[in-house]
């Protein structure tokens, strides 16, 4: 493969993250009041991150897989920004195809 690799296109740089329980919180959908457990963040082209929340139903049961905002709290954007930064320690020490 050809050294210079800034014509190869990668498309998805998404991690899943579980929110510490201590970090997480509850939000309502369609009448549904959810505990959110995890977030996806991605990485943009821009180099800034998108981060969304998901979680289950209070009340039990699966429910729908829809996404929520993550509140503007400091504590959670430090667990997104250091989920990248560990994110990106395992990527680059990763050891090839298995």
């Amino acid at each position: 493969m050809d050294s210079d690799r800034s014509d190869l296109e990668v498309n998805a740089l998404a991690i899943n993250v579980t929110v510490p329980q201590a970090l997480r919180w509850t939000d309502t959908r369609r009448g549904e009041e959810f505990t959110l457990t995890t977030l996806t963040v991605r990485l943009l082209p821009d180099g800034h991150v998108a981060v969304k929340a998901y979680g289950r139903p209070v009340a039990g049961g699966r429910g729908a897989y829809v996404s929520f905002p993550v509140p503007d709290r400091p504590e959670l954007a430090t667990l997104v920004a250091e989920a990248a930064g560990r994110a990106g320690e395992l990527w680059a020490a990763h050891r090839g195809l298995g």
